[in-house]
Order: structure tokens, then C-alpha cells, then sequence
């Protein structure tokens, strides 16, 4: 992965990691190949035990591969890591703040330790949503407001990508909001962020391109309207939904199943529909097209894949457990 940096901000190719013990070797990362661009919110998605924080330690030099390539900014790492962990912010532990001292004076103890002027705290504290909040002392914070205070740190050398490894975990809906907030707005303002996750519905909300794991490999990637794909199943509801079926069914189009007391019908043409209702005298009381979602392109790529850990399909929540 050689050649002048573009518009790919992290990639791997065949990244491996294998860990052994007496009972043998256990693969955790399986040639796994990701392609983060300038600009996005970047899902890492899959099940807790899936691989996205080994890949991730990997990339910021905290565990090393078994086997294949990795770089960021085109810059292959862990060799250029000293070269360009200036740019990079990252949030993968917990961070150790002082929990007598305010937010604010754990930021600036930061800013002071990389060189930084106390106008970036202002800007990291504002940027998160701390402001008024950054002078009470740590200990006092909800889990929401130190994973904020987490993220502001990284922001002090202002990165061009922040990696978030479950930057939502144990959070309860108010924090998960919080936070939510905090990514989208970045990724408003131009950082790319690599957000690992084993909630779709968070990474629906907030990310622009995804990639889903699972045991170690990819098994899907692109943009999440990519991913997700233009819908041609249509919810048909009709007092009669048998003869509305047989009728349907009788012009030709494919009755796919029953949604509750409506039909789904796979079509691009929804005025076919009425036309063979109308047709036939039944009357249609309801007729929309059914948007696809993450949780359905999660389980149609990881069909037969016997998936371990846990995967969450709530849109807010608390989420337990961890990445690996």
C-alpha cells in the first residue's frame, strides 16, 4: 500500500491477527480488507467478539498483526505511527482523568502535555456540548458527559480522524443521544471518524459508509445508502387482502409475504398495483414502499455465518458489553 496519500484516510489489505494459547490457535481478525475515505462517518459494525477493537488496536499500534497490510493517510503503519498520530484522535479505554479536578482543568493538563493553547480547550469543550458543564469536577459526571470529556480530549490537536471504539457502550439513552450529537456534528465539520459498533441503529443515524463484520472478515461495505439499496417491496393494505393476493398474483406481481394485515409485494411499479386492485374491485386503503434498514442487510450478508456475541437492533437504549 505504497504511492502518495489520496482520498483514503485508513485501509487494510489481508489483515490478520491470530492469538494462540495450549488449546490451539484462535483467529480473531481474518484477512480482513476496510477502506475508510476522507470526509465519512465510517461504521466498523458487528457483533460483540467480531474483531472490531483487535483491527483497531492494530491500527493505532497497540497490538500487532499476524499477517497482511495497513496504513493511514497512505502511510503504512505501525512504521509511520510516530509520523502520523498527530493527525489521528482517538478514544479505544477509558481515559484516565483526575476525578478532583474539573473537566475543564483535565483538559487543560492535556492541552499543556501536547503543546496545545488553552483556546483549543474552549473549542473541544464547545464542540462536545460541555460549555457550563466543564467546570464541575469529573467524579460528578454521568457516564454521558465523560465519554463527551473523552472525545473533547482527542479533539485538543484538532485530528483530521478520530477512531471511536463503542463510544456509546453503557450509555443510557440520554448519553447515547449526547454522544450521537457530538459524531454527527463532526462529521458536519469535515473530521472523518471510524466508529466501531454493534448497534445498527446507531450507526444508521450517524454514519454515511459502513462496513459489516463478522468472524473476523468483511462481508459487506459502502456507503449505508449503498448498503442499503433502493427499496421495490411495497406494503399493500386492503380490507380483502386474500382476493387482493389472488389478484396480484393473477396479473403477475410477487406477493412476498404477510407484514401483520398487509401484504408485501416486490414491484418498482406501485401503479401497477392500483391499476390490478382497482381492476379487480378491491379496495386499497394504504400502499407505501418498504425501506430496507441495517438490521435487514445485517442478516441477509450473515445468513450461515453462525455469528457469535451479541448484535442490538434498538434505536436508544443501554448497551452492555464490549468489543473484541
Amino acid at each position: 500500500m505504497s504511492g502518495p496519500p489520496n482520498s483514503t484516510v485508513v485501509e487494510t489489505r489481508g489483515l490478520r491477527k491470530e492469538f494462540s494459547n495450549r488449546r490451539g490457535t484462535r483467529v480473531a481478525v481474518a484477512d480482513l480488507d476496510l477502506v475508510v475515505r476522507a470526509g465519512e462517518v465510517h461504521g466498523f459494525l458487528g457483533p460483540n467478539g467480531s474483531g472490531k477493537t483487535t483491527t483497531i488496536r492494530m491500527l493505532l499500534g497497540l497490538a500487532s498483526a499476524t499477517a497482511g497490510e495497513m496504513a493511514i493517510f497512505g502511510r503504512p503503519v505501525p512504521d509511520a505511527l510516530p509520523d502520523v498520530m498527530g493527525r489521528v484522535g482517538a478514544v479505544v479505554e477509558s481515559p484516565k482523568f483526575s476525578p478532583n479536578f474539573t473537566g475543564r482543568q483535565n483538559l487543560r493538563l492535556l492541552a499543556r502535555s501536547v503543546g496545545v493553547s488553552d483556546a483549543r480547550v474552549d473549542q473541544a469543550v464547545e464542540t462536545v456540548g460541555l460549555t457550563g458543564r466543564d467546570r464541575e469536577r469529573y467524579k460528578t459526571y454521568a457516564l454521558g458527559m465523560k465519554q463527551r470529556l473523552a472525545i473533547a480530549a482527542t479533539l485538543l490537536k484538532d485530528p483530521a480522524l478520530l477512531i471511536l471504539d463503542e463510544p456509546t457502550n453503557g450509555l443510557d439513552p440520554a448519553g447515547i443521544r449526547e454522544v450521537r450529537e457530538v459524531i454527527r456534528g463532526l462529521g458536519d465539520a469535515g473530521v472523518t471518524v471510524l466508529l466501531s459498533s454493534h448497534i445498527l441503529a446507531e450507526v444508521q443515524q450517524v454514519c454515511t459508509a459502513a462496513t459489516i463484520l463478522g468472524n473476523g472478515r468483511t462481508l459487506a461495505s459502502g456507503s449505508v445508502a449503498e448498503l442499503i439499496g433502493a427499496s421495490t417491496s411495497h406494503r399493500v393494505v386492503a380490507p380483502d387482502l386474500p382476493a387482493a393476493r389472488a389478484a396480484l398474483e393473477g396479473a403477475g406481481l410477487r406477493v412476498t409475504g404477510v407484514d401483520g394485515a398487509a401484504l408485501l409485494v416486490e414491484t418498482d411499479r406501485p401503479d401497477e398495483v392500483t391499476r390490478v386492485l382497482g381492476e379487480a374491485g378491491v379496495w386499497l386503503t394504504e400502499l407505501g414502499p418498504v425501506r430496507a434498514d441495517l438490521e435487514s442487510i445485517f442478516l441477509e450478508v450473515t445468513e450461515g455465518e453462525q455469528l457469535g456475541g451479541s448484535i442490538a437492533w434498538p434505536t436508544d437504549g443501554p448497551v452492555g458489553g464490549g468489543g473484541a
